[in-house]
């Protein structure tokens, strides 16, 4: 009777932890299919950031909604034309990376989204922050491509920073295509972990090398 007793509660644990991981799927997927339509309507990343945020807070050990909360925000802030507001969601973005980072410590996603918190601050004031946050996202991208030499995202990061940089500083086509070019050859091979995974950027890697063509 026991033995039947625990397997009847053995089988019902296992349909509830089933049922909340297809919903936490589930959840996720529609989530991030809404980041590419919000790209025509940038406000819209703050709603989809939100949404990740609670889904992180509600499965607690799962790192992947904090970084696409992070990564939604980020993006809002660099389709904005005015940078005076970059800090506070360079802040808001911070507290999120960070907690995806104490769920999935060295992870080479985590550390691309985290150059790109620091060229959101570096943004406010190009001249006065580059030292700071120009050298710290330069060391963010070296880091991620240490941490997963197979990921193209640090690469395409790199290029489209060097290809926005005026000519007199180092940046423009001449020195961004190399970065550009490897990014497009990983992305070409680039596998997935999961439906969850990151895996955005081709295109923009595709877009920035014909433009350096």
């Amino acid at each position: 009777m026991k033995k039947i007793i625990l397997i009847v509660s053995v089988t019902i644990l296992s349909l509830t932890a089933f049922a909340q991981n297809e919903k936490y799927i589930g959840a996720m997927k529609k989530s991030i299919t809404m980041i590419d339509s919000a790209y025509s309507k940038p406000e819209s990343f703050l709603s989809i950031a939100n949404t990740f945020e609670r889904i992180g807070t509600a499965e607690k050990n799962q790192w992947l909604p904090f970084y696409y909360a992070a990564y939604s925000r980020v993006n809002f802030a660099f389709m904005q034309k005015d940078p005076s507001g970059n800090d506070a969601i360079a802040d808001k973005s911070t507290e999120l990376i960070n907690k995806a980072d104490s769920l999935q410590p060295n992870n080479s996603e985590i550390t691309a989204v985290k150059s790109m918190i620091a060229t959101l601050r570096l943004m406010v004031n190009p001249m006065q922050r580059y030292m700071e946050y120009g050298m710290l996202s330069n060391e963010l991208l070296e880091k991620s491509k240490v941490q997963d030499p197979a990921n193209p995202r640090p690469y395409l990061l790199k290029g489209q920073s060097l290809r926005y940089t005026p000519e007199q500083f180092g940046g423009g086509c001449k020195t961004a295509k190399a970065e550009l070019a490897t990014a497009t050859e990983k992305f070409a091979s680039f596998k997935t972990i999961s439906d969850l995974s990151p895996n955005w950027g081709q295109k923009r890697a595709e877009m920035l090398m014909a433009e350096c063509k």
